[in-house]
């Protein structure tokens, strides 16, 4: 038979953010699904709705988190899927580097669309 194989360590720390960004994950859609779905029909959800929402300090420090949060779970996920792959040596250190790059761009431009709906302006 052939033995399980993970590049994460059991009880490692990537391991241990990766279960916990799940669980936080699931919290959070949920909320949105109920809120977006039950509170508010489709119908209903305009952009205004949605740059209120975000005007809402709570709501706004939610999506913030929630979209770091899914970022590096989704980041984390498939870097440790392409190493259980094989990748390894310099094309990993590309990928890894390329991912995060990837992810910094992704959260400076999900932050600046947060700020926009918000009405927050920076300099």
């Amino acid at each position: 038979m052939s033995e399980r194989y993970s590049s994460f360590e059991p009880g490692g720390r990537r391991w241990f953010w990766q279960r916990i960004t799940a669980a936080f994950l699931l919290v959070v859609l949920a909320f949105h699904f109920f809120l977006l779905h039950f509170v508010w029909h489709a119908a209903e959800v305009t952009f205004a709705l949605s740059a209120a929402r975000m005007e809402t300090l709570s709501y706004y420090l939610l999506m913030i988190l929630f979209l770091i949060t899914a970022t590096f779970h989704g980041v984390n996920g498939v870097y440790n899927a392409l190493i259980n792959a094989g990748l390894s040596g310099q094309k990993r250190t590309a990928v890894k580097w390329t991912l995060v790059v990837a992810s910094v761009v992704l959260v400076v431009q999900g932050v600046r669309t947060a700020n926009a709906w918000a009405g927050i302006s920076i300099i």
